[in-house]
């Protein structure tokens, strides 16, 4: 099945950044990168993570930056890096996340 939106040059350079090459693997990059809000990605086998941060490696012009929910400056580390724009990717992210995130998540 061929997918619309799909892009197979971008495609490519997704599965070269270990996108698995599966039509529901594609589709959720598709979604993610054309849609107009923050992605949160559930992530058990840690392929997204990897994805991200391969991507991340050669994609980003301004780089990525990868923090752990837990690390005490990420607040500061996000301002940075939406003022830069520099991709941010946060790492385990609980059930529950920091409120003080909430406003910068709804824009």
């Amino acid at each position: 099945m061929k997918i619309l939106l799909e892009d197979p040059v971008k495609t490519k350079i997704w599965t070269a950044a270990s996108l698995p090459n599966d039509n529901l693997s594609i589709e959720n990059a598709i979604i993610m990168f054309k849609s107009r809000r923050w992605p949160l990605m559930i992530d058990p086998q840690n392929q997204a993570n990897k994805f991200i941060k391969n991507l991340g490696k050669d994609e980003a012009e301004c780089g990525l930056e990868v923090f752990k929910m837990s690390d005490g400056q990420l607040l500061k580390y996000l301002e940075l890096g939406i003022q830069f724009g520099r991709w941010v990717l946060i790492e385990n992210v609980g059930e529950e996340m920091d409120p003080a995130l909430e406003p910068i998540l709804l824009k």
